[in-house]
């Protein structure tokens, strides 16, 4: 199983796209986000996804970061269905007040052809806190992360001998402690290192650093940390500050990916 990370920055990133990722397997691709906008058509092109082959879509929120690439994603695949190019359905993961957001959307921009395929061929799948369905072969259940600002889901999928856990965008709540301890791969958010808080103000964005991060991954036995949602004023150096100082705190792997980094699970 692969992870590529298609974007690893937050909502005001200029020097890398917006949090993104897809899982695959045996040619089967999850898509998780969209990032802001058609760079995400892009981003899949240089990571060799075709997004034809992408079935399978998880919003986790309605931030404009996370959805406007699903937007982008939906035009093509309705266009192309239409032009007979597309082959199957496609289906779109997200909770009710979310969906009911997207087709607002969709509505307002694209055309009565691209919309046309909504309900019959592009599926708009309502996910309830802790509900588990099938993706690419595996186990996902959905859980709701209470965020403090809109409403959010993040994701645990159970592979045979693994299991990996999103928590979206904010930091990990206890709330969801049986869904993300003991996790094998945990993604989570890291807004800004510890030593430059003052500089980014992550607290009052409802962010963590990556100190907070390496804090959280120690206390629930997590094996291998993957950082995301970052600044990008630290680009150049980005990894090897942020494994810097969450070696400090986290005796696991840490995983700090570059846009288009792939991360092979097993």
């Amino acid at each position: 199983m692969k992870l590529t990370m298609l974007g690893t920055g937050n909502a005001l990133v200029t020097q890398c796209y917006n949090t993104c990722f897809v899982i695959s397997e045996n040619n089967q691709y999850f898509l998780v986000d969209g990032g802001g906008g058609n760079t995400i058509l892009q981003q899949l092109e240089k990571a060799h996804i075709h997004w034809m082959d992408i079935k399978d879509i998880f919003v986790t929120h309605k931030h404009i970061d996370h959805l406007l690439g699903v937007i982008w994603m939906i035009r093509m695949i309705g266009q192309y269905m239409n032009k007979g190019e597309y082959e199957g359905d496609v289906r779109i993961y997200a909770h009710q007040e979310l969906i009911e957001t997207i087709l607002e959307i969709i509505h307002l921009v694209l055309n009565k052809k691209q919309l046309s395929m909504i309900h019959k061929r592009i599926h708009m799948i309502n996910i309830e806190d802790g509900q588990t369905v099938s993706i690419i072969g595996h186990d996902v259940t959905f859980f709701d992360i209470h965020s403090t600002k809109d409403r959010q889901f993040g994701f645990t999928m159970k592979l045979p001998h693994q299991k990996i856990t999103c928590c979206g965008d904010e930091p990990y709540h206890p709330m969801n402690q049986m869904y993300v301890q003991n996790s094998d791969w945990l993604l989570h958010e890291a807004f800004c290192l510890h030593s430059q808080a003052d500089i980014f103000h992550p607290y009052e964005k409802h962010h963590s650093t990556v100190k907070d991060a390496c804090q959280i991954a120690q206390s629930l036995n997590i094996q291998n940390l993957i950082l995301y949602h970052t600044e990008d004023k630290n680009i150049q150096q980005r990894r090897s500050l942020y494994l810097q100082e969450g070696q400090k705190y986290f005796q696991g792997n840490i995983f700090v990916p570059d846009d288009l980094e792939t991360i092979i699970i097993q």
